[in-house]
């Protein structure tokens, strides 16, 4: 991907908007969560600092995308420092690793998406999660998996948010060839689902990267022309100048304007 720095230094890259009480925020690590085959998937789970025993904190379900090599992805930067922060500011963070390994490893993905959100809910009281107030994150590719919340594969989430991700799979990236049939490209299409529903889907954030792949944002247009035709609940944030993944590569106003902006749509709809 052109102006993308190399995988090794990409992993490490954190986000660039802070709060205060990032720093004080302990993760729990590695919990299981699903074991399809015999192998173990687990998540991290961080929670606000400082909040009282038995408490009950709205969460943010993250889930990245890809395909990625296998290093964990809940493990790169982007996704420990968007722990830290969403717990710094009052949300508990669930990040976790699905085995997005290539577009035929889809369904697969899919699959331990359910899980983790699954077990996410049913396990709400030890997480110190309140059920009833969940939201899903998705970034890049991993923007297919958001078709699972509009179609009720997944417990009942009350918001959703997009970033820079693949909405709509029904056209392929030029010169590309998904292994998926036609009908897995459309059940993995947000832009799909939000005109079959005629607007009840929950309520969404889109951000946009101006600079990024012509596919991707063509992708997203057709989410938001279809939202807005269906009278859907969207807002839509852009970033004219930013990258692919500008939260990390493009540490500038308007990348922490959208942050701050997402964590405000998160507070108003997680109330």
């Amino acid at each position: 991907m052109a102006d993308m720095p190399p995988f090794e230094q990409l992993i490490r890259m954190e986000v660039v908007y802070r709060v205060p009480g990032m720093a004080d925020v302990v993760p729990r690590r590695e919990v299981p969560y699903a074991a399809p085959g015999g192998e173990t998937l687990t998540m991290d789970i961080y929670p606000p600092p400082g909040v009282p025993a038995g408490s009950r904190r709205p969460a943010v379900l993250m889930i990245h995308g890809g395909p990625i090599p296998r290093v964990g992805a809940k493990n790169m930067g982007v996704f420990t420092s968007y722990g830290r922060l969403l717990a710094a500011s009052g949300f508990v963070a669930v990040t976790f690793n699905h085995r997005f390994l290539g577009a035929e490893r889809l369904l697969d993905a899919a699959s331990d998406v359910r899980s983790a959100a699954d077990y996410t809910v049913e396990n709400a009281k030890d997480l110190g999660i309140d059920p009833e107030r969940i939201a899903v994150w998705a970034f890049s590719g991993g923007g297919p998996f958001l078709s699972l919340a509009f179609t009720g594969a997944l417990p009942p989430v009350r918001a959703l948010v997009a970033f820079y991700a693949a909405l709509d799979l029904r056209e392929k990236p030029p010169g590309a060839s998904l292994a998926l049939t036609d009908e897995n490209r459309r059940e993995f299409s947000p832009a799909h689902h939000v005109t079959a529903l005629a607007g009840k889907v929950p309520p969404i954030l889109v951000a946009r990267a101006g600079l990024d792949m012509p596919f991707l944002n063509a992708g997203i247009d057709r989410f938001v022309q279809a939202a807005l035709a269906s009278n859907a609940c969207v807002d839509v944030l852009n970033h004219p100048t930013g990258r692919h993944a500008f939260d990390i590569l493009d540490d500038d106003a308007r990348s922490r304007e959208v942050i701050a902006r997402t964590l405000e749509f998160l507070r108003i709809r997680l109330a």
